[in-house]
């Protein structure tokens, strides 16, 4: 495989209550896992109040941190920072003409069975359904069906930043027509999913060059993933309606958002936060 960018990622979360909170309890998914195209050369986590991270993988191999902080605090600030190397997208020759039928062996079904049963944000609807089976019908290829979902989402969908929640349902962004990254994901992973192609979700942040105009950039971003037998997982983008690239820095992956949030937890005490995000997202050897 051809060596790709590098890149170098600072995520910077910070939290501000307007009253002291005790029993703070998170989990965290901001290091890179293992992938096929890409390896992690350097990857740090830090939270303050300083407490001790537990590092483990979960269900789907993610590196995932966890912590608590118990005593009363008013400030909460976790920082991320790493940095990887991509290789460049490089699909063997056939595989955009695989079909469905590639699917039938029993270890391929065994793998992608947890990616085509309804998820927490994902569910298995008649509308999605009937708009599955339109936008699919005729094509052959796995790759060609996944390419026609991803390209009707950018075309019908408008990106349009605090229109929806992190907790949205894919039902409720599908009926609206539009919403955000993570919105364009759910509604592809359903899609895909509704007609026999297994589809799943993964996070992590875009790299938007000098002469790039991709959205979702300078934040964390989202997109799906098909897996194509004998070759793997690929990447379709239908916010930006292309395919994920040595360009995108993935750092986990799930059935939709439930399993790969950045940062989940909880505390005790005021209802009253004001959160503040900084992501930078800077090419190393450009």
């Amino acid at each position: 495989m051809t060596p790709g960018p590098k890149y170098q990622v600072l995520h910077r979360t910070v939290f501000e209550y307007a009253l002291p909170v005790t029993e703070s309890v998170n989990a965290l998914h901001l290091e890179p896992r293992k992938f096929p195209f890409q390896r992690t050369l350097q990857a740090f986590v830090g939270v303050t109040p300083p407490t001790r991270l537990r590092r483990f993988h979960d269900l789907f191999e993610n590196v995932t941190h966890h912590f608590e902080v118990l005593p009363p605090h008013q400030r909460l600030e976790i920082t991320s920072r790493i940095r990887i190397q991509n290789l460049k997208l490089e699909l063997p020759d056939g595989a955009r003409e695989l079909g469905e039928e590639a699917y039938e062996d029993p270890e391929t079904r065994e793998r992608i069975w947890p990616f085509l049963q309804e998820s927490h944000y994902v569910s298995s609807h008649p509308e999605i359904w009937r708009e599955a089976i339109d936008l699919t019908t005729g094509i052959h290829s796995i790759f060609d069906k996944a390419s026609a979902i991803m390209s009707w989402i950018h075309r019908e969908f408008r990106y349009e930043t605090g229109s929806t929640q992190v907790n949205t349902h894919l039902e409720e962004a599908f009926a609206h027509r539009h919403g955000v990254c993570q919105d364009f994901t759910h509604v592809m992973i359903g899609l895909c999913r509704a007609v026999g192609i297994p589809a799943r979700y993964a996070s992590g942040y875009l790299y938007n060059g000098p002469r790039d105009h991709l959205v979702g950039s300078q934040a964390s971003h989202a997109w799906a993933e098909v897996y194509l037998p004998n070759v793997g997982w690929v990447g379709f983008d239908p916010t930006n309606d292309n395919l994920a690239d040595e360009r995108y820095i993935k750092v986990a992956v799930g059935r939709d958002y439930d399993d790969v949030a950045p940062i989940k937890g909880s505390y005790r005490g005021t209802g009253h936060c004001m959160l503040s995000v900084t992501v930078e997202v800077e090419r190393l050897d450009a």
